[in-house]
């Protein structure tokens, strides 16, 4: 059975960011990994955040249009919404694990989704949060995760 993985921001913006070819390419893989084993999840938050960084960080900013595209495709994988359960949820990551704010919505989101794994480079890998896993995408292949671990 494939595993279900929440994808944190960083993944998606390499996906689309040339600047380093290594995790762009890494990026690239796991995307179209987990679009094969419909495995993917994500939060509105995330959503947000990559809008944001792709049209007005990267150098050169993505069109805005392509964007919204990225996100209107990403958007069939049913984002959660924010509400005050997990915002509470959050505010408990946030007090237990010591994460950032930012950081603690991203875990209560991949808890709420019911994911195994969040893939993110901004966490320490490997670490438990709960029922989620924290999978660095840059040093583990998707494969080797979505099936094995």
């Amino acid at each position: 059975m494939t595993a279900t993985v929440f994808v944190d921001t960083n993944v998606l913006v390499y996906a689309r960011d040339r600047s380093d070819e290594a995790k762009h390419r890494r990026a690239l893989e796991w995307m179209a990994a987990l679009w094969e084993e419909r495995a993917g999840h994500l939060s509105w938050q995330v959503l947000q955040e990559y809008y944001v960084t792709v049209t007005r960080k990267l150098d050169p900013p993505r069109d805005a249009a392509d964007a919204r595209e990225d996100i209107a495709s990403l958007a069939t994988w049913v984002p959660t919404a924010p509400d005050l359960a997990l915002v509470d949820r959050a505010w408990a990551i946030e007090d237990r694990y010591g994460l950032s704010w930012w950081d603690a919505l991203i875990v209560a989101a991949a808890q709420t989704a019911g994911c195994t794994y969040l893939l993110s480079e901004d966490l320490q890998d490997r670490q438990r949060l709960g029922d989620v896993t924290v999978v660095n995408p840059f040093t583990h292949e998707p494969g080797d995760v979505l099936r094995s671990w």
